[in-house]
């Protein structure tokens, strides 16, 4: 599939808008979010993830690479000759059909409600609200599962083992995201990963005690602790996920 990808092109003028550097910085100027910075300009390439072009067949034009995602964007153009892109399913090559409608058939690359797909199918481009676009599983190589219908709901297994709800009416694209082997992309130099807007990561032992709560002591030591983060916040096994957020009474299963 790589070799269909053509990662030189210049994205179409009227579906891209420069994407403005914030190099980590909030509206108050500080850094809140660490090791950005110093990235080369980018053009965000506005991705149709609602899916809301009705009934209009659209043919595969090209497959491009996108700096902003890890996941191939392709690009659509339909019968009236508009164009635009979607994330590209694995396995949707250039001069292949695709459709969004209620009666399309279960073929990589379709959009269809939840309550239209058959169980067992994969999907990705996920609908949590119906009408908003789809929201999740947009990454490299994932998908989720249609396992059961019932009653407003559809049953999905997601990526991370977690068997979640979501109503029928929400769209989904058939198919998993392709560019599947970006997990096993090698960066190569570290003046690459400084283009990719990645700044250096400085290990906590190696700083002061000022600077990092595993920071100081004689020599090379270790942490000495139960890991922390800068601001003395557990590091690893604390869970993080936001109750209001994620609608837990829709959590069928959790992720182990």
């Amino acid at each position: 599939m790589k070799d269909n990808v053509n990662k030189k092109v210049e994205p179409i003028k009227g579906l891209t808008s420069i994407l403005k550097k914030h190099s980590g910085r909030d509206n108050s100027g500080s850094i809140s979010v660490r090791h950005q910075g110093g990235r080369q300009k980018r053009y965000y390439r506005l991705v149709d993830f609602k899916r809301d072009k009705y009934d209009v067949e659209g043919s595969v034009v090209r497959i491009e690479k996108d700096p902003n995602r890890n996941s191939f964007i392709a690009l659509i153009e339909y019968k009236d000759k508009e164009m635009r892109y979607i994330i590209q399913p694995s396995g949707l090559k250039i001069g292949d059909k695709v459709l969004a409608s209620e009666k399309a058939d279960i073929k990589i690359g379709n959009a269809l409600p939840l309550r239209s797909i058959p169980i067992g199918v994969a999907v990705h481009n996920i609908e949590i609200y119906p009408g908003r676009g789809g929201q999740v599983i947009r990454s490299a190589g994932t998908s989720a599962v249609v396992i059961a219908h019932e009653d407003k709901y559809t049953q999905l297994k997601l990526q991370s083992g977690e068997v979640k709800k979501f109503l029928k009416d929400c769209w989904a694209t058939i198919g998993q995201v392709g560019n599947i082997e970006h997990k096993d992309e090698i960066i190569g130099s570290a003046g690459r990963k400084i283009l990719m807007g990645i700044r250096p990561t400085v290990r906590g032992t190696a700083q002061d005690p000022r600077s990092h709560p595993h920071g100081g002591g004689e020599g090379r030591s270790g942490e000495g602790m139960h890991p922390k983060t800068p601001w003395g916040k557990p590091a690893r096994g604390k869970r993080t996920r936001n109750k209001k957020r994620w609608n837990n009474n829709l959590i069928v299963k959790r992720r182990k």
